[in-house]
């Protein structure tokens, strides 16, 4: 069976070709990363219209890396939510278009709806294709943070989630206050390494006997901490110590403080499912090294396994899509023209 997955749920316009005998034959993908850095985040109307511009190359692309046609694909997965309206229906309306075109020739190719937290919770299988279940997922990106108890292929339960906004955006917004630019992730590591991930201002954890995670609070506690050491002007928005130092010892000190906090959560969810043989960790947030290394520690410590997927597969892609788009045609679940974004 090969598989068409298309991802357009935010800013990367992703397609990818998955055969279900030999796995994983491309994975292309458009980020909007250096066009939505002026802005300091994801501007939607931007991203749909890039979405526009991209999408027909990307999903060529694809095919012809993957040595395959249109007329080759047997089933076309696509992300149906959640994400950005616009850039969602860019995705799906493509993905319908291109089915009902098949079909006209002939072609018995079905079309598949996937959400897209589900293909994250199941991205750590195109790395890492035995993980035993059942097993927890924590996914953690700019957009989503939660965690699922999975059973098997398709078959996976709510465990929590946050109740206001997630660690990518938490990354995201102080990475604003102090001025490192957008995406926070990857320099708030690198200027934590700086300092060997030291924990210099003791960021407040949230509710330790509480599953879900909030990370609202957690902005507000650091710009307060700058604004009560004289470093920022809360009025003017703006940074008053600019010093490399004072940058190093919040992206340590917030780095550390939302690692305790995964790990102060896996703790609880161990104690609610001790059935679980491993833990995958997924999302955009999972590039980072140092979370990834904490929590390998942590796992270990309490005798589970630890996987998590390839960078490749991390951020959002099409690869995923495809993967879960798969499994689910294998067990016949189909959408159909009435397919939406809600």
């Amino acid at each position: 069976m090969i598989t068409l997955g298309i991802e357009t749920s935010c800013d990367e316009t992703a397609a990818s070709v998955f055969d279900s005998e030999t796995g994983i034959l491309s994975n292309v993908l458009f980020s909007q990363v250096k066009l939505q850095k002026e802005f300091g985040g994801v501007v939607p109307e931007v991203a749909s219209r890039s979405h526009l511009e991209k999408i027909d190359t990307i999903i060529t692309e694809a095919l012809k890396q993957a040595k395959k046609t249109l007329d080759d694909i047997d089933v076309i997965a696509v992300t149906s939510k959640p994400g950005l309206p616009g850039s969602l229906l860019v995705g799906v309306n493509t993905a319908k278009a291109l089915v009902f075109s098949l079909m006209q020739n002939s072609c018995n190719v079905k079309l598949i709806g996937i959400n897209h937290l589900e293909g994250h919770a199941f991205s750590a299988f195109l790395s890492s294709p035995n993980i035993p279940f059942p097993h927890l997922c924590l996914t953690a990106s700019g957009g989503h943070t939660n965690l699922y108890l999975i059973k098997d292929f398709g078959d996976y339960e709510f465990v929590s989630s946050t109740l206001d906004d997630a660690a990518g955006e938490c990354f995201d917004k102080i990475s604003k206050f102090i001025g490192l630019g957008y995406p926070g992730g990857p320099i708030i590591e690198k200027l934590a390494n700086e300092v060997n991930f030291e924990d210099f201002f003791k960021y407040p954890r949230g509710n330790p006997n509480n599953l879900s995670f909030s990370f609202s609070g957690l902005k507000t506690a650091v710009l307060y901490d700058l604004v009560n050491r004289k470093a920022f002007d809360l009025k003017a928005k703006r940074l008053l110590d600019d010093s490399h130092v004072l940058k190093q010892k919040v992206a340590s000190s917030l780095l550390v403080c939302i690692t305790d906090i995964f790990i102060q959560k896996l703790k609880l969810a161990f104690k609610k499912h001790p059935q679980v043989k491993a833990v995958t960790f997924v999302g955009g947030v999972a590039c980072n090294k140092y979370i990834k290394n904490r929590l390998k520690e942590f796992c270990e410590l309490n005798e589970k396994q630890f996987f998590f997927p390839e960078p490749q597969f991390c951020t959002d892609n099409a690869a995923m899509i495809a993967f879960v788009g798969n499994y689910k045609a294998q067990q016949n679940k189909f959408s159909d023209f009435y397919l939406d974004i809600f």
